[in-house]
């Protein structure tokens, strides 16, 4: 870190802690915890989906190769894949859509889709992630 010359200890250790306060809360953005995943699936579901679903846990799944995110309507557990992230969190929102959406209807019909499109972002993060499925291995993944 660069600090301007002349500056006090004192000003020069207040500067550096609000950097580094700064930068911890851009990276807890971006890299949020299961705690908070949960906190933004709630505040989802009562902004998009008339609070009809009602997620028990979200959470980081470090085995999810193959699909951005899964479910089980029966627990209400929705798991996210860790390579999700860093990704904008518009992305990471639209995938805890995507799968509070299946809390309500389990398969993708109608019904399902039109409840994701509430997301204002919908067809944008969509686009964001199949572009970074084909870039990564040449083939769109599934939800």
């Amino acid at each position: 870190m660069l600090l301007p010359a002349g500056l006090s200890s004192t000003d020069e250790e207040q500067w550096v802690r609000r950097m580094l306060d700064r930068l911890k809360a851009k990276e807890q953005r971006r890299r949020p915890s299961d705690d908070d995943l949960l906190e933004r699936a709630r505040d989802l579901a009562l902004r998009y989906l008339s609070d009809k679903a009602s997620p028990t846990s979200v959470r980081w799944a470090d085995n999810q190769r193959h699909r951005w995110g899964s479910c089980t309507p029966d627990h209400g557990t929705i798991r996210l894949s860790t390579r999700l992230r860093g990704m904008p969190a518009w992305v990471v929102d639209y995938v805890i859509m995507h799968e509070l959406a299946h809390l309500i209807v389990p398969n993708h019909g109608p019904r399902f889709w039109a409840l994701v499109e509430r997301y204002p972002k919908a067809e944008r993060a969509r686009g964001f992630l199949e572009g970074f499925s084909m870039a990564a291995n040449g083939s769109v993944e599934e939800c």
